[in-house]
């Protein structure tokens, strides 16, 4: 049975801004003093670590992209809730353009000591794209990170297989294409990353134009 979604909840769009995701962390671990930007649960770790040691100064390293996280969930609720409809041009369009001018900013930015800024600035993005496109065909989804989508396809694997259900075994197949996809991103950011460790970033901004113009056959407004 065929199901009508919103153009930001489509698998063309779910796969882009996953293919976005997995460059970026590559990017940032290859060129940008090997950190992961898009999840945080490994900066939290490091900052608890480092607070225990009493070693503050790389305590505030790790903290920075942890506020820049919460920071763009804040922002994309913010910009969510003051948005005013125009046409096909939606909420998640602003949020996509504020995306693409910090990493054309962060391509900008020299390597070395403007390393921490530009993890900042793609922890900001990261999290302006994980909150504002959550779903995929409906499913809850996250595009710059692989874990909750392998818990979520695997769940719906041993359901769809066990009771037979072709609806969950179609759901499955869904969140191990957005992975691949993550995964397909992440190296072509290995490729390129080292060949051009300032401006390869950019590319991830493509990725993510790709599903600003894709988004503008969008149905339904929220």
């Amino acid at each position: 049975m065929k199901h009508d979604y919103q153009r930001s909840e489509s698998f063309r769009a779910a796969a882009v801004l996953a293919l976005a995701g997995g460059f970026l962390d590559a990017y940032t671990y290859l060129c940008r003093g090997q950190v992961f930007a898009n999840a945080q649960t490994g900066n939290m770790v490091l900052l608890a670590v480092r607070l225990a040691e009493g070693n503050w100064g790389k305590a505030v390293h790790y903290l920075m992209p942890i506020l820049a996280f919460a920071l763009g969930v804040l922002v994309a609720e913010i910009v969510r809730r003051n948005s005013r409809h125009a046409g096909r041009f939606h909420w998640r369009h602003t949020v996509l353009l504020v995306e693409m001018a910090v990493l054309i900013a962060a391509a900008l930015a020299p390597v070395g000591k403007w390393d921490s800024l530009v993890n900042v600035g793609v922890s900001f993005v990261c999290a302006l794209q994980v909150e504002t496109f959550r779903k995929v065909r409906g499913y809850p989804f996250a595009s710059t990170m692989c874990t909750g989508n392998l818990r979520s396809g695997m769940d719906a694997l041993f359901h769809g297989v066990v009771d037979r259900d072709m609806a969950l075994t179609a759901k499955s197949g869904c969140y191990f294409a957005i992975i691949a996809c993550f995964l397909l991103g992440a190296a072509l950011g290995g490729v390129l990353s080292p060949r051009f460790p300032q401006g390869a970033v950019l590319t991830a901004a493509v990725f993510q134009g790709v599903a600003f113009l894709w988004m503008f056959g969008i149905r339904e407004l929220e």
